[in-house]
Parts: C-alpha cells; structure tokens; sequence
C-alpha cells in the first residue's frame, strides 16, 4: 500500500510541475538558463586565464566596436533600453494585477507574473556578468600598463594632497565662473571636445586605445541624483553616459571617468585615476580643474582620517572659487538625502562586493594609492621649483 501510494504521489507531482511549466514554458526555460548561466560564472570567475581570455580577446574588442557603432546617435541608446525596459516592466505588472483582480485563476496568473519577472531578472544579470562581470577578474589596468599602487606615507599623502590643493588654485582662474564665484563650465562644450581625451593617456598606455568618441549627458540626470549617481557605463551599447545635472566643477572628470569605463578599465578606483591621468595629460582648463578636484577631495578625505589638523591647514589655503565649488558641490548631494539614496547606496555596495570589490563604495577612495605613487615625485619637483623661483626673487 505505501508503495502505491508514494508511486501515486510522485505521479500527482510530476503532473503538477509539467501543468505549473505549461503556464510560461518560454519563462521557465530562460529562468533555468539564466540561472545556470550565473551559477557558471562564480563558479569560473576564479579561473584567471578564461577571464582574460574573455575580456581581452571578446569583451573589449566587441565594446570598442559596439562604441564606435552608437556614437553617431545623437542621444543614449543604453538610456533609452534602460528606460523601455523599466516603463515596460511596471505596465506589464500593472496590466497583469488588474487582470488578477478581474479575472478568474488567480494562483494561475500570479505564479506566472512572479516566473516571468524572475526569469527577466535573472537574463538581465546573467548578460551582465558576461558583458561586464568579467572584466572585475581579467587583467586591470595596473597590471596592463604596469602602473602599480604602493603604500604610501601620511608625510607622502600630505604632500600630495597639498600639491593637487595648488594645482586647483592654479587652474582656478582658468574656468568660466558666475558673479559668486562658482565654477559655471559649459558642459556641452566639454561633451563636444570629450572625444579627444584619451588621446594623450592611450598613446602613453596603448591599453587604453580606442575610438575617438563623446560622452552623452542623460535625459533623465535628475532621477540619477536621486540615486546618487554621477554616470554609468552600458555595457550592452559601450555608451559612456554622465549626469548633466549636478554642479559643473565635477563634470568634465565624471566624462572622464566614464570614458575610463569606455577604454576598458572596469575597477572604480582604476577608473578615478585614470580619469585625472588622462584630464592631465589632455591639458584642457576644464577638465584639468575638474580632475584636480576629483584628486583632492579623495586625497583630502583620506588626510582627514589620518591627520585632520593637516587637511584643515590645506583647505584654508584653497582660493574662494575653489572652496565656493566644493560648498556647492555639496549642498547639491545633501539635498538628495533620503531613504531612496540610502536603498540605492547600500544596493551598489552589494553589486561591487558580488564581485569582490570588498571595499564597496570606499573603493573610490582606493585611487589614493595610485595618485600618492603616481604624482609623488611631481609633487616635490613642483615645490622644488617654487622654492628656487622665491628664492631667486
């Protein structure tokens, strides 16, 4: 009797997976497929001679194709899917309540609402472990272009701290600025000249090589301040793709940034060093200000933390305009303050950490090393010589 009736029950439930399958078959089969595509990857992400294998020799020559291909629209096309594919997700689950509410099968309906999104979130993930996931575990830049982060320091932090605090004041004057003294850089100007950035820093580190194409400023920048975003890179288009909202002394870096993310350099702080390496090298006012900037607020935070006496004596010798940018620049982001930003911070410091950039967010604050090892010696020729000009005046 238990046998017949334990073959029973595995009938009734072999029946009942096929019938719940029969609801969304095209579902179920990209669910599982997406899935297993996932599981694959964190399975592999360790094996260092695939992740190279993929990222130098398929993701990036497909990404500087796909970057050539868009460029000559006129807007975001990585925006535009972003943005269909979320307006059309919530009228999909509207449409689907409504006909809960209304029609019959209920149970029905709703288990095939649930497969459905689950199976779009698992493809959307999947395509983005392959198309960006694996450059986090390829070869990065440092060890491409054999630029190399030591530690450094506090006396070698504070010298480079004050360096990039000079080299703001010098750029200062450089850039249009509003009856306060606020920097007012045109940032459609800076977009239009955006493509010739990289062309200094790629012919110094050839890993950084591509094709010569502009950052697109965002349609909806608003709404990416609200989740606390200055840009993003699609992966899906290669669009390198900025904020146009937020106060302008930034600006011209985050292009910077993104472009870095365009070339191939996928670490956040890679990403921020070579964003004020290539303003640098470009030599443009406005990008080297913004770049300067970018420099010395991580700088700067990471004095603070060590020796806060030290950050304040560099802060008060920053000229007005250089403090007015950094004042607005701040009260921009308090102002955005909210549980959403929270939600969306603290979902970010997931999606780096799935990836095992442990550091999260503070990860930014990792270009410090790069800038200390990079600019030290910069630095200290750059003091030599003012003392040489005092003393010969």
């Amino acid at each position: 009797m238990r046998l017949r009736y334990n073959a029973a029950m595995n009938t009734k439930t072999k029946r009942g997976a096929r019938a719940l399958f029969a609801l969304c078959p095209a579902a179920h089969v990209l669910a599982l497929l997406s899935g297993a595509g996932i599981a694959l990857f964190f399975a592999l992400r360790k094996n260092a001679a695939l992740m190279r294998g993929l990222s130098g020799s398929l993701l990036h020559p497909l990404h500087l194709r796909l970057a050539a291909l868009t460029a000559p629209l006129p807007f975001s096309l990585g925006e535009l899917l972003y943005a269909l594919a979320i307006a059309g997700t919530f009228v999909y689950i509207l449409a689907e309540l409504v006909l809960l509410f209304r029609k019959g099968r209920r149970a029905e309906r709703l288990y095939r609402l649930l497969v459905r999104l689950l199976a779009l979130v698992l493809g959307v993930y999947a395509l983005f472990c392959l198309f960006w996931g694996v450059y986090y575990y390829g070869a990065d830049f440092a060890e491409q272009s054999g630029v190399q982060a030591r530690a450094v320091s506090v006396e070698e932090l504070e010298r480079v701290t004050v360096y990039f605090a000079a080299r703001l004041n010098d750029y200062a004057p450089c850039v249009a600025r509003d009856d306060l003294g606020r920097c007012r850089t045109e940032r459609a100007a800076v977009l239009e000249r955006s493509p010739a950035l990289m062309r200094e820093v790629s012919a110094r580190y050839p890993c950084l090589a591509g094709p010569e194409v502009r950052a697109k400023p965002m349609l909806f920048s608003k709404f990416m301040s609200l989740i606390d975003f200055t840009g993003f890179f699609c992966p899906f288009t290669a669009e390198a793709n900025v904020n146009a909202d937020f106060p302008p002394a930034l600006f011209a870096a985050t292009v910077a940034h993104e472009l870095s993310h365009q070339r191939g350099v996928a670490r956040e702080d890679e990403a921020n060093f070579v964003a004020v390496l290539a303003c640098l090298e470009n030599g443009d006012a406005d990008y080297a200000y913004s770049a300067c900037m970018l420099a010395f607020i991580h700088l700067g935070n990471a004095l603070y933390s060590v020796k806060p006496a030290a950050y304040r004596m560099v802060y008060e010798g920053l000229a007005d305009t250089v403090k007015a940018d950094l004042e607005e620049n701040r009260s921009y982001w308090a102002q955005f303050e909210s549980p959403v930003r929270a939600v969306s911070t603290g979902m970010y410091e997931g999606f780096l950490q799935s990836y095992e950039q442990n550091l999260g967010m503070r990860s930014y604050g990792a270009c410090v090393d790069y800038l200390v090892s990079c600019y030290a010696a910069e630095a200290g020729a750059y003091f030599a010589i003012g003392q040489i000009e005092q003393k010969g005046a």
